[in-house]
């Protein structure tokens, strides 16, 4: 069969290894495979499917290092899942039955408890049984955390399939952002890292779920994808029907050939290589000082990492052998390669070089990322105004009554905190930016003190996005930032423990919205908000980072990392207050939630980078805007980049509207729910649906975006008023 795409060459820094046990994995795995009635007579397999597959050669290639026996029982592993994922497109896919589908889902979780003594149900199918085996042999030897992380990472796995099946159902293709939150989970690397801490160290606690870690496993996860994904396409778009892959998801978002599309998709999987590799070399050795890590568990963390680098160069080896996938013509493109071996054609080195930089090439729509241009840009470019688009926002905007006079109450509020006094606000600037305008549409039918404590929240956070960047950025003291954040979790606290005495505007501002915002407030409700400040704040460091090293973020970074800076979970979270009784917790963490959430936020996050370009670009040298991303990775021009941002909001926006028509009616059925808790799950879409139309609202109307009062109060600090100094943590 013809390939529907040539393969591109792949960015491979590292060299793929194979572990000698690997024969003795085989065979292990083939008897087990058989032992757990997944071969002959199970309707999915035959030994011959497994061999072809060759799931031992995976293992060995993506864990080198491991003993014979652990290898032995991560290829179960791998048989296992790859039988499920088989077994389920051929029982529930195929036959488009979602409903059986998730009665086979709902039991799986019962073959993992966290402790090994609680019993589990009688196996009924192959994947109960192997599930049940494997749990069992595994995790003795893991610590009850890594157990809790494994698990929810194979639910993950697990559960996610049923959004393909929906997908399928409903003949619908994600966008790009949906398309690689999910492909996570249903993919199943994060899966693949649980079982890189059992083959070479587990992590430590501590810092599992810090950000530099997440990176690590996300960019490991997102390229570990997208490299399948361009295998797989044949196989998944052409045989099975599939529409969960990479390719066809940009081959329908750009309206492009299949070609530019594959060729895309390898370019964002190089642009994730190169940031898993900024974390490790950046962020993680700040996080080990930062933690106080044990030379043990510094040395654990880089076993980890390397595993997952080992990973990445196995697994690709491996796709270019298996049966599976169609790989004819695949090349690695690898510093590695010897000057006699692979890789040492003109093309090979070409598309090295590409791939390192390429500042000067032509702008195209599609071409390799060049890791340097993600280096060169010259900051305070003249752009002119911001270009507006005609916005989606299908939504009806409604205020507050009580807005004029949150108003004359802010500006009252903002004297007494000192955030006037400063050297970065004063009252004309405050007036300017009309906060309060922003939460009367929010919160439409909030009573004045509700509606006062929101717009006050509001003005906090985008005043300590004006401060960082304007006093810490100017003095490039990233030290100093750290030490501020430090400080101001500390003004937040959960257990009665001491606030210390504010040292500036920001932190009396954050002691009195804390006391006032939490003094009812049940305490798991009350770890929500601190944890979505604390994001916020630890955002904004990690801005400073990037402005320090003038670096443009990867593209998936950005838009992730952008809910953070906006405080896109500190307003939400605003929004969840007194709903989170009647709504089970389980329903909140649920897929379809979670996706109409993440899209309302991204939404409001991209509203705010079209309106703000040219204050960014020009006035402050910011280069986190998702316009100047697009424009890097792209190599394209300012209206091209914002065509591209424009079309995603406008998904995003359709994303929302179809979780509600479509996805929550069945969750709503899934769990059961009470009438009080779907009347409160409608009340909290309207909140999400205000929150997007104030959001939108309020940059049409505010003077802060507009290009007069840019080029009249350009940010920068107030005439003789310097910032006030940062003090330690009492």
């Amino acid at each position: 069969m013809t390939q529907p795409f040539e393969l591109p060459h792949f960015y491979m820094p590292y060299p793929a290894r194979l572990n000698p046990h690997v024969d003795e994995a085989r065979a292990h795995s083939t008897a087990w495979a058989r032992g757990m009635g997944m071969l002959e007579g199970s309707g999915v397999w035959t030994q011959a499917d497994l061999e072809a597959h060759d799931y031992g050669l995976l293992c060995a290639y993506t864990h080198p290092d491991c003993d014979g026996p652990a290898l032995s029982l991560i290829t179960d592993w791998y048989v296992w899942v790859f039988f499920f994922d088989d077994h389920f497109l051929e029982m529930y896919k195929r036959t488009q039955d979602r409903a059986a589908g998730k009665a086979h889902l709902d039991r799986l979780p019962l073959f993992m408890p966290l402790d090994l003594t609680t019993p589990v149900p009688r196996p009924e199918n192959p994947v109960e049984a192997g599930l049940a085996d494997l749990w069992a042999r595994t995790v003795p030897s893991m610590s009850v955390d890594w157990r809790k992380r494994f698990a929810v990472a194979t639910e993950h796995l697990l559960n996610e399939s049923l959004w393909e099946l929906s997908n399928i159902n409903e003949g619908r293709i994600a966008n790009p952002v949906e398309y690689i939150e999910m492909r996570r989970k249903v993919g199943g690397a994060p899966w693949s890292s649980g079982l890189v801490e059992y083959a070479t160290a587990e992590v430590p606690a501590s810092v599992a779920g810090s950000r530099p870690l997440r990176v690590l496993m996300e960019t490991f996860s997102d390229a570990v994808h997208l490299r399948n994904d361009l295998f797989s396409y044949q196989r998944e778009v052409e045989d099975e029907g599939e529409n969960s892959n990479g390719v066809l998801v940009l081959e329908t978002f750009f309206g492009c050939t299949t070609q530019e599309a594959a060729d895309t998709v390898n370019d964002i999987l190089t642009s994730r290589l190169h940031q898993f590799e900024h974390t490790a070399l950046t962020e993680v050795p700040a996080l080990a000082l930062e933690k106080g890590l044990t030379p043990g568990q510094v040395a654990a963390v880089a076993a980890y990492t390397k595993g997952l680098q080992d990973w990445q160069s196995g697994g690709h080896e491996w796709h270019l052998r298996s049966s599976r996938y169609m790989n004819e013509g695949a090349v690695s493109v690898s510093p590695w390669h010897g000057l006699t071996g692979p890789g040492t054609s003109a093309a090979d080195v070409g598309a090295l070089l590409a791939s390192a930089a390429s500042v000067g090439v032509p702008p195209t729509p599609f071409r390799q990322w060049g890791r340097l241009r993600a280096y060169s840009h010259v900051p305070f470019q003249k752009v002119g105004p911001s270009l507006l688009p005609d916005f989606s926002m299908p939504f009806r905007l409604e205020l507050s009554p009580h807005l004029d006079g949150a108003r004359e109450r802010l500006t009252g509020w903002m004297h007494r905190t000192g955030m006037l006094r400063e050297g970065v606000w004063d009252e004309d600037k405050l007036l300017a930016y009309d906060l309060p305008l922003c939460a009367a549409g929010m919160d439409p039918d909030a009573t004045a003190e509700a509606l006062d404590l929101s717009a006050q929240w509001l003005a906090w956070g985008t005043y300590g996005d004006d401060y960082y960047p304007l006093v810490f950025g100017h003095r490039r003291d990233l030290a100093a930032a750290r030490l501020s954040t430090a400080r101001l979790s500390a003004c937040m606290p959960l257990d009665g423990d001491p606030v210390p005495v504010p040292a500036d505007g920001m932190e009396r501002g954050l002691v009195d919205l804390w006391a006032r915002t939490t003094a009812e407030m049940p305490p798991g409700e009350r770890t929500a908000l601190k944890q979505a400040v604390d994001t916020m704040t630890e955002s904004w460091v990690w801005e400073l980072s990037n402005r320090l090293q003038n670096r443009i973020p990867d593209p998936v970074d950005h838009l992730e990392m952008r809910r953070a800076t906006f405080g896109s979970d500190l307003t939400l979270s605003l929004c969840r207050m007194g709903r989170g009784a009647a709504i089970p917790p389980e329903v909140c963490r649920s897929g379809p939630v979670r996706s109409l959430e993440n899209a309302a936020m991204d939404y409001g996050c991209l509203v705010n980078d079209v309106f703000s370009y040219q204050k960014e670009i020009e006035y402050e040298g910011e280069i986190h805007n998702a316009i100047l991303v697009v424009q890097n990775f792209f190599g394209v021009d300012y209206p091209t980049a914002l065509g591209v941002v424009h079309d995603l909001m406008t998904r995003r926006m359709r994303q929302f509207e179809h979780v509600v028509a479509n996805e929550l009616p069945l969750v709503y059925e899934d769990f059961g729910l009470s009438e009080e808790a779907r009347e409160s799950m409608r009340e909290y879409v309207l909140d999400l649906q205000n929150w997007m139309a104030a959001i939108l609202n309020w940059h049409q109307r505010v003077d802060r975006y507009k290009a007069g009062y840019l080029a009249r109060r350009a940010h920068g600090f107030l005439p003789d008023r310097p910032p006030a100094p940062v003090l330690p943590v009492s």
